[in-house]
């Protein structure tokens, strides 16, 4: 006897009740089509996540009870159980996962561990559950757990192992970084292995603000070893056939779960039984991606991010400013696959500082995309700020207040479309830029959405790579690769003016801010006092210019925003 999993890969839309009820009754239909036991959706995939501060509003609860009515009413017709992610509330508020099988609720598993890290905050908004949870059907025992429950060493799947799971279900709404994905299926291949069960994970797919989920659900054997992997960034409904057996035969081989202390949760844990019946069917093939390239990775997360704050915003077009450079190449290149060429604008925007070369790139890469692309050049404009500037400059050298205006020109002239025809305006800034401060308050950082305000610049110039690799010819063409990087706002200007050479820039940058090293820790590392003295306090002083900088999507392990907050305001110096 086999038992049917399907994960409900779910690009769910925060506080879009309708839509999401939707989607999951179209979830189980076919789940319950294709013969399924279990249908496991992921976590607060009714509400979608997360849901911050709506969660703090009771109207916001009562949609959601009425919401899972709704569920619990459609499933009398069908024969599959039920996991779906959901607040469940009281006086206090739960993340929770309902059992749900023919019209009836069988009861909800409240979250144990609240993350409260990083760009997580549960614990602002829920309050932790108690006791573990075990669903039985003939007697098959299936542990529900929720995200981070799973990433607690001796946390409540120990318990539910020690009472007899064969298979422990995990929801999950993960976001994505690079290289997560790796760390994600690490963890819960030794989770598999060491408690001798099944897990099955499923996780939420899509942008929601800064944050973009992956998916890569996957379902795990006894031994460690992945039986199905969804592909990622994919919303979709994906099935497996397991054995339940299979752990009694690798516990009784290894006897792993003998070794184990008794978990404090033990006796605690909530048991509850389902008269259901497992389905005689026909073998279905579960499955595998193995394909994980980490700058493949990076393209559909920055496609995703753009597509959903696109049009879960109500945006149906978006603008850009297009300099001939790799950051809003790539930016426009990566916008016209998520939303479609016809539907992005770029802006050529030539001062009497652009070369010849930079326009005509500009235009070919936007020949190549497909994209809308206008010509309108900023000489008289600046002109006419400088004369009317000029009384009250009089007696000063020019400086980088004369290049300001030039980038702030274009802000405003990107702003204009956006307010004239609504579209979306794209910042096109990196995250060495954002770090250093090497991006015009108001100029080139002005936009509704920064999708790649999180990738280090010498990643990407791989992602760019690996987009025309996936595209099968070069779209991003080679001189926008290999030029120089410029801001083209004075005569000859190069980036390393003022920054040091980007690959070196960015491992410092990496050390300083994904890993929390400090400046002593980097000295020992080798690098030039003086070096890290300027990159140091770049970071520290422009903590002001990001704090005014437009959303964009989480790449890296420590993004600005809400991830990584530092005060503007202090005097603390690190040497």
């Amino acid at each position: 006897m086999k038992i049917r999993i399907s994960l409900a890969q779910m690009n769910s839309t925060v506080g879009d009740y309708p839509g999401n009820v939707e989607k999951i009754k179209d979830f189980i239909s076919k789940a319950d089509e294709k013969g399924a036991d279990i249908i496991l959706f992921p976590e607060l995939s009714l509400n979608g996540y997360p849901p911050e501060d709506l969660i703090l509003k009771t109207q916001f609860l009562k949609d959601s009870l009425k919401s899972i009515e709704e569920i619990q009413d459609f499933s009398k017709s069908k024969d599959v159980v039920i996991v779906l992610g959901a607040v469940d509330w009281d006086v206090e508020s739960y993340n929770s996962a309902f059992v749900i099988y023919k019209g009836e609720i069988y009861g909800s598993y409240k979250k144990m561990f609240l993350p409260n890290y990083s760009v997580f905050d549960e614990k602002r908004y829920f309050t932790a559950g108690r006791a573990p949870f075990l669903m039985e059907m003939e007697r098959i025992k299936i542990g529900i757990t929720i995200c981070e429950d799973l990433w607690v060493p001796n946390g409540p799947a120990v318990s539910l192992a020690q009472n007899g799971a064969n298979l422990i279900l995990n929801l999950s709404s993960s976001p994505f970084y690079k290289g997560r994905n790796k760390v994600r299926f690490e963890m819960l291949k030794t989770r598999a292995s060491e408690l001798s069960s099944w897990i099955a994970y499923c996780n939420i797919i899509g942008g929601q603000d800064e944050l973009v989920f992956d998916g890569g659900s996957v379902v795990i054997n006894p031994y460690g070893e992945i039986e199905l992997s969804a592909p990622s960034f994919e919303e979709g409904l994906y099935f497996i056939d397991i054995d339940p057996l299979e752990p009694t035969r690798a516990n009784l081989r290894e006897g792993k779960r003998k070794h184990y202390n008794q978990s404090a949760y033990y006796e605690s844990v909530n048991t509850i039984k389902i008269e259901k019946k497992i389905r005689e069917k026909t073998p279905i093939k579960a499955v595998k991606v193995d394909s994980f390239d980490i700058y493949e990775q990076l393209y559909l997360a920055v496609k995703t991010g753009i597509k959903d704050y696109v049009l879960k915003n109500g945006f149906q077009k978006v603008v850009l400013g297009l300099s001939g450079g790799i950051d809003s190449s790539l930016t426009a290149a990566i916008a016209a696959d998520a939303i479609g060429p016809e539907n992005v604008v770029g802006l050529l925007m030539p001062s009497q500082y652009s070369s010849k070369g930079s326009i005509d790139d500009s235009i070919e890469l936007s020949k190549n995309l497909g994209i809308n692309y206008k010509i309108i050049p900023i000489n008289d404009i600046y002109e006419k700020y400088i004369e009317n500037l000029k009384e009250s400059f009089k007696n000063t050298d020019e400086d980088k207040t004369e290049e300001n205006i030039q980038a702030r020109i274009r802000g405003n002239l990107v702003m204009a479309f956006s307010n004239k025809f609504g579209y979306l305006a794209l910042a096109c800034g990196n995250k060495s830029e954002a770090a250093t401060g090497y991006a015009t308050l108001y100029g080139d950082m002005a936009g509704g959405f920064s999708p790649i305000k999180d990738l280090y610049k010498t990643d990407l110039y791989k992602v760019a790579r690996k987009y025309n690799e996936l595209h099968g010819k070069e779209i991003i063409i080679k001189s926008i690769l290999e030029k120089a990087p410029s801001a083209e706002l004075r005569p000859n200007q190069k980036d390393e003016d003022i920054l040091p050479p980007y690959a070196l820039l960015d491992e410092i940058l990496f050390k300083y801010i994904d890993r929390e090293m400090s400046y002593d820790e980097l000295l020992q590392e080798g690098y030039d006092e003086g070096l890290l003295k300027n990159v140091i306090n770049m970071v520290n002083k422009n903590e002001y210019k990001r704090r005014q900088s437009a959303p964009g999507i989480k790449l890296t392990e420590r993004s600005f925003g809400k991830d990584r907050r530092m005060p503007i305001t202090n005097k603390y110096i690190p040497w």
